[in-house]
């Protein structure tokens, strides 16, 4: 209770109740009130406990589905939306990127198999006809919510166990000692296929992104292909430009 009497609006100031309740709740996501996938109050609970009408709530919760913090469930609720700000301007790995948020990585595995490459990864990763691929296929989730689909390939040389990896395939190449040191990213919009929708649980044909990544050694040697099929409701990709 105490925690929501912090986010009372003022009604001395010229700002408007709600964006000021919008604001005021906004603050308190940032801060880690609320995990992802958790319900906020209700509208109700909102206008009775800041003694505000629940116009004003209903009208402060509206800017914040705007801006993609939450979302409404029809006759469940409302909760907030899991969102991941990636710079584009530093190499990290999915797991790093969560856990310096707060959220708690895990994966699913799908798929972890050798196999031989395709004409693509032949190409990209430098390999010979007769060399074979690790290729991993898994969900990428955060505090249980599953984010993205990974499919990645590395040449079998180097990962000859891919059954070795846990849930951060980079923390893996460091510790064998081939850590990824830079990478080319390509990022893309695409429509879900029938498969991916019903992996991360959207409508088929709903906006993704599609990250390509291409990893590489300290001696320039590519070794790993990426292809990360994002929520677009859930990712944002940040970068810093400067003159």
């Amino acid at each position: 209770m105490d925690s929501i009497i912090t986010l009372r609006p003022d009604s001395s100031q010229p700002t408007p109740l709600y964006l000021q309740l919008a604001r005021n709740l906004e603050a308190a996501i940032q801060a880690g009130q609320w995990k992802a996938d958790q319900a906020l109050p209700s509208e109700r609970s909102l206008s009775e406990d800041l003694n505000i009408s629940r116009v004003t709530a209903r009208k402060a919760l509206d800017v914040l589905v705007e801006q993609g913090l939450i979302r409404r469930n029809q006759g469940s609720g409302t909760f907030i939306t899991p969102r991941l700000e990636q710079p584009l301007s530093r190499l990290s790995s999915f797991t790093e990127m969560l856990r310096s948020k707060g959220l708690t990585p895990s994966s699913q595995w799908l798929e972890r198999e050798i196999a031989l490459p395709t004409l693509d990864e032949l190409t990209r990763l430098s390999l010979s006809p007769s060399d074979q691929v690790a290729r991993l296929k898994r969900l990428r989730k955060a505090d249980g919510v599953v984010m993205a689909v990974e499919l990645s390939t590395l040449p079998a040389a180097l990962l000859p166990e891919p059954r070795a990896i846990g849930d951060s395939l980079y923390a893996h190449l460091e510790a064998i000692g081939r850590p990824v040191v830079r990478a080319l990213q390509h990022i893309r919009a695409i429509n879900a296929s029938t498969e991916m929708a019903a992996l991360v649980g959207i409508a088929p044909g709903t906006a993704m992104l599609r990250m390509t990544r291409i990893g590489f050694l300290a001696d320039k040697t590519p070794i790993e292909l990426t292809d990360t099929y994002c929520r677009d409701d859930y990712y944002d990709f940040v970068a810093e430009l400067r003159r």
